[in-house]
This record gives C-alpha cells, sequence and structure tokens, in this order.
C-alpha cells in the first residue's frame, strides 16, 4: 500500500522557474513552473520490493542516478502548480506498484468454432463461384 503524497515531501525537492506560454508582463517576473525532484534509491519509505517494482516500471523516466523529475506550468500560480506536480507524482507512483492481473487461458466454445468455420466455408463457395469454369 502506498501512503499519500504527503508522506513524500521530506524527500521531495521543488525548484521553481519561469514558466513559458502565454502570461502578459507576469510571466516575465514570476517563477510559477515548479519542477519535483525525488530520488527513488534513497527513498525509506518505499520498501525494496517497491523501489525495484517502480526501478523497473518508470526506467525510461528516471535519470542514469534514480531522480524522478517531474514538472507543472498548467497554472498561473505557484502553488497550484506545486499541487498539481504532486497529484502527478502520486498518481505516477499509484501506476507504477500497480501489478496487471495474470491472464487466464481459455479455449473458443466448440459453437464458437463451429460459426467460425461455417463462415469460411461460405466465403470460400462464394470466391469458388467467381472463378471461370475450365
Amino acid at each position: 500500500m502506498l501512503p499519500p503524497a504527503a508522506a513524500f515531501l521530506p524527500e521531495i525537492t521543488f525548484q521553481t522557474s519561469r514558466a513559458s506560454g502565454p502570461g502578459g508582463q507576469n510571466v516575465n517576473k514570476v517563477e510559477s513552473r515548479v519542477e519535483l525532484r525525488w530520488h527513488l534509491l534513497n527513498s525509506e519509505i518505499l520498501t525494496d520490493e517497491q523501489k525495484q517494482l517502480i526501478l523497473e516500471k518508470l526506467a525510461g523516466q528516471l535519470t542514469a542516478e534514480g531522480w524522478l523529475l517531474l514538472s507543472a506550468q498548467d497554472d498561473r500560480s505557484q502553488l497550484r502548480n506545486k499541487e498539481i506536480v504532486l497529484g502527478r507524482f502520486h498518481a505516477l507512483l499509484l501506476k507504477s506498484l500497480r501489478r496487471p492481473k495474470p491472464r487466464k487461458a481459455t479455449k473458443p466454445s466448440k459453437n464458437a468454432v463451429r460459426k467460425r468455420l461455417e463462415g469460411k466455408k461460405i466465403q470460400g463457395e462464394k470466391k469458388a463461384s467467381r472463378r471461370k469454369l475450365e
């Protein structure tokens, strides 16, 4: 079970910068873009098994040193962007810790096989009727 996003706050560092995009004069003077930095391997909240699972699932999103970097610049407010990036972080961890259900092998029913073969026979007869007679 994954603890809430607030439990990770001591392990997370935030960095702000100027956001790109529209915003008028505000965009030139306010640092509203928020970048979240979290080091997976140094986390004391997660178990080794959870760390390994996250490492496998998020291999493409982690840096070579094991840092996860997420950013948000959706809102003009720095505080709101911080909330957004924390939500994304928690959702990403939840998604990476979810294990898929094992697939159960099944066989098609006899009726389904019979219908498929009948359909193939009808299609074959249709094509055979189009051939030239020699």
